[in-house]
């Protein structure tokens, strides 16, 4: 299909939505479409499906708690705006929430002086497990706070086979995830047209 049949599908697909997004399993097929969607004022992004394939290295020595879905809200927030700083994210996180409910996602937190600064939510299908999303506040990255958290999430999966995370392609946390025994798997694309 070329673009223009892609967004005609997407915009009869998701009609009742006010964003659309096409998604390409395979990166080798979307790479030609991308200056066509960026032209049309979509985003792109590839992401990276990595499998956990070695036990990670020991964790720093940071705690972490499991807490209720809730108690991370702000940190939410905050990485929404980080990646769309113009979009209001309530009703994203809303549908994230419930979604988040039917997969009895675990979410992980590090708090200083009782306060978040980072958590990793841990979703769990059938036998497999996604380590879904890792968030540490900009102002307290580079402290090792990613790496414990991300640590957490891998062993509360243990009993999972396979157990997967996505990163940018071109982000920093595809190294840290490398590091923790995860093995890029495949790249996909995403494309997204914001309400």
């Amino acid at each position: 299909m070329a673009i223009p049949e892609l967004i005609a599908f997407a915009d009869e697909a998701l009609a009742p939505l006010p964003h659309r997004r096409i998604d390409f399993d395979d990166s080798a097929a979307a790479e030609p479409l991308r200056p066509g969607f960026e032209a049309r004022g979509w985003l792109s992004e590839r992401l990276v499906w990595m499998l956990l394939e070695e036990p990670p290295p020991d964790a720093p020595d940071i705690p972490v708690e499991e807490v209720p879905y809730g108690d991370v809200h702000e940190l939410r927030v905050a990485w929404h705006f980080e990646d769309f700083p113009t979009l209001d994210p309530s009703d994203y996180l809303v549908q994230a929430s419930r979604v988040a409910k039917r997969l009895g996602s675990r979410v992980f937190t590090v708090r200083e002086q009782g306060t978040p600064v980072a958590y990793a939510q841990l979703d769990r299908i059938g036998d497999a497990a996604e380590v879904a999303q890792v968030f540490v506040r900009a102002d307290r990255r580079g402290r090792g706070i990613g790496t414990a958290i991300t640590h957490a999430a891998i062993a509360a999966a243990a009993h999972a086979e396979p157990v997967w995370i996505v990163a940018d392609d071109a982000g920093r946390p595809k190294e840290l995830y490398q590091r923790l025994g995860f093995r890029p798997a495949w790249t996909a694309t995403e494309f997204l047209r914001l309400p």
